[in-house]
């Protein structure tokens, strides 16, 4: 098994890319911390971990929060004796989100709070537990929206990932002889939730597809598999990577039929 004997904080591991990478790590022998701020949501993936016998706790957490994100690692820690895998999942896509002139500011301070904080203050705690481990990964979800401007406007989400994707690479440097390797996931667009109740329109979702080379949205589980990659020792060289998963789309210039 590719993470036998390691621990994993996953953060939205109640749905979408964090349940289907939660499931996978738990499969592949990881010990998995399931963090969501959705009890239901949260304790129904520990539970179907647990079920097929695999090991997993949930812990409740806004990741906005420092003590909340503190109390994460530190369950990882008391529970399982250490953390090798953290996997800043967690973030946010807002129905209102817009171009400069129709976001509002409250929209925009939300977004940054939980997509940018959120990650920051995962690391902030999760890297000494890290390095009490003697080294690790680090993944962060930023998104191909942080290399790619979208085609519908969405200015706050793609500021926030861009911030994700350069505090990753800064990170990897910084902590690079220690062992601790820290990688931004980019996704392409998926058929998840989260992307759906943004793109409520077929026009919107057209206008997404018709950039796409592969012609379809993306899978949450096909993110989890190159999440575990990341998180596995078969990516011991691998850091400071914008590591694409987006069906081609950032690599063709599509003119719309």
């Amino acid at each position: 098994m590719r993470l036998e004997n390691k621990v994993a904080i996953i953060t939205g591991g109640g749905s979408g890319i964090g349940y289907e990478t939660s499931i996978l790590f738990a499969n592949e022998g990881a010990s998995v911390v399931v963090v969501d701020i959705n009890e239901d949501a949260g304790n129904k993936t520990t539970q179907e971990i647990q079920n097929n016998g695999g090991q997993a706790t949930y812990v409740h957490a806004d990741i906005s929060k420092a003590e909340d994100c503190q109390n994460m690692v530190q369950v990882a820690e008391d529970t399982y004796g250490k953390l090798d895998v953290l996997f800043n999942n967690a973030g946010i896509s807002h129905a209102e989100d817009d171009d400069a002139i129709n976001t509002s500011e409250d929209v925009w301070d939300l977004t940054m709070d939980i997509n940018v904080k959120g990650v920051f203050l995962g690391c902030k705690y999760g890297i000494p537990a890290l390095q009490r481990t003697g080294g690790g990964s680090i993944i962060n979800t930023a998104s191909f929206v942080a290399v790619l401007g979208a085609a519908t406007p969405q200015l706050a989400y793609t500021a926030s990932k861009g911030a994700v994707l350069s505090m990753s690479r800064e990170l990897a440097v910084i902590h690079a002889q220690e062992g601790i390797r820290v990688n931004a996931l980019c996704p392409g667009p998926l058929r998840t939730e989260l992307l759906m109740k943004y793109l409520n329109t077929d026009k919107k979702k057209n206008r997404r597809l018709v950039h796409i080379p592969m012609g379809r949205f993306g899978e949450a589980e096909e993110i989890a598999k190159a999440t575990l990659f990341l998180a596995s020792d078969e990516s011991s060289f691998v850091t400071g990577s914008t590591f694409l998963v987006d069906g081609g789309i950032t690599a063709a210039y599509v003119t719309p039929e």
